[in-house]
């Protein structure tokens, strides 16, 4: 009697067993509630132009603000005009985000989403110290304040180019990552941007360990060998940089809408 018990409950262990193996995959590769993908899917709403995420609506915010507060800071940087390089950064603001912002808004009106009116509190608290800022300390105040702006939506137009499935988000993200390029050269190109503050600002904000090769010891270390292409290969298209200092991006692209 014992050993049957025994052997029933083997075979009961052994189909439990299975039948949990069987059911892992499927559970495992499931949008399960908690997990980045089903909150991808909770966030996300189908458009015809693709399903549009909660980042993609993000981006499309950040977009609309960027404008609200960089085009103003724009034109204060031509009506001031201490040099000509502060001058220049700022008209390319003015021209860069007055495009981009008619690009946004012919976005979110077709896929719905509403955008705001008002720069936030953070923005308008920038403009407040450009404002009461003069000379030498408005020139590093515009260059670093716009400059770590840019910076910061630089990494977010990234992100949303890589994983957007929406077809206007993607080209929005194109065309702000032209402009948003731009504007970081130009304000580089004023010579007041202060590269270790923003260095230190993203350490502060870090959460891993960088990795890479040991720093240099003093020694040169072997020349790597330069990749080039087979004598066979023939080539039509050229580099997307030249060599020389850093000059503005060319941002020239299709009117709003003209593509969609």
């Amino acid at each position: 009697m014992l050993r049957r018990v025994n052997g029933t409950a083997l075979i009961i262990a052994a189909l439990v067993a299975t039948v949990g193996a069987l059911a892992f995959p499927v559970w495992s590769y499931a949008d399960r509630s908690g997990t980045g993908q089903a909150n991808l899917n909770a966030s996300s709403v189908a458009t015809q132009w693709g399903p549009l995420s909660a980042t993609d609506r993000d981006f499309l915010v950040k977009v609309r603000l960027a404008g609200l507060w960089e085009l103003p800071a724009g034109q204060q940087a031509i009506e001031r005009a201490p040099t000509q390089a502060i001058k220049d950064a700022g008209d390319h603001l003015i021209v860069g985000h007055t495009d981009l912002d008619q690009r946004s808004r012919d976005v979110a009106a077709k896929l719905g989403v509403e955008l705001p009116n008002q720069p936030t509190e953070q923005q308008q608290g920038w403009l407040r110290e450009l404002s009461a800022a003069s000379g030498r300390e408005y020139e590093y105040k515009f260059a670093n304040l716009l400059r770590n702006a840019h910076g910061k939506v630089f990494a977010l137009i990234a992100q949303v180019r890589h994983t957007t499935r929406n077809t206007l988000i993607r080209q929005l993200a194109s065309d702000a990552n032209q402009t948003v390029l731009d504007h970081i050269t130009m304000l580089e190109n004023t010579g007041m941007v202060d590269f270790d503050a923003i260095a230190n600002e993203a350490a502060g904000g870090a959460t891993a360990s960088p990795t890479g090769p040991p720093p240099p010891d003093g020694n040169l270390p072997p020349a790597p060998t330069p990749v080039v292409p087979p004598d066979q290969i023939e080539t039509t298209s050229r580099p997307s940089t030249q060599p020389g200092p850093p000059t503005a991006v060319n941002t020239n692209r299709p009117a709003p809408g003209a593509s969609n």
